[in-house]
């Protein structure tokens, strides 16, 4: 009998782009935890286990990491490179959510171990379809950490 119970975690400081997203999965079929960190101190926290839920259970490990970069203002890439060092957390998927790209970011990212750069789409249709996408590679095992 599997168990796993897929985590999305989406780190992003943006309000509305953390609705939207947790929305997208929600229509995209998701029913199980959609975490949000509102910044890079959140997200680090909550990727080294630091607090607990209301049961006062370990949090459980992300199957997979949707990472703003923005989120950590002068050091863009703090988080991937913090991460590819933990030997618990080297193999976490991330797959950058941004609002644009630059040659330099996409190949620093995938320097530093990210899955994929993803531009984060406008439309609640294209935001749901990647969210179609993304649930499919989990519910394949595909992104299982």
């Amino acid at each position: 009998m599997n168990t796993f119970a897929p985590v999305v975690l989406i780190a992003d400081t943006c309000e509305t782009d953390l609705l939207r997203i947790s929305s997208a999965f929600q229509s995209a079929g998701f029913a199980h935890p959609i975490l949000c960190a509102h910044d890079g101190k959140e997200a680090m926290a909550y990727l080294r286990g630091e607090g607990s839920n209301h049961d006062h259970n370990p949090l459980p490990l992300p199957s997979v990491l949707l990472l703003n970069l923005d989120i950590l203002k002068k050091h863009r890439f703090e988080i991937l490179t913090w991460l590819y060092a933990e030997p618990e957390l080297k193999r976490l998927p991330v797959y950058i959510l941004d609002a644009a790209s630059r040659a330099e970011d996409l190949e620093q990212a995938y320097d530093l171990g990210a899955h994929a750069y993803l531009i984060k789409p406008y439309s609640t249709e294209a935001l749901t379809q990647m969210a179609n996408q993304l649930f499919d590679w989990i519910k394949n095992g595909q992104l299982a950490a």
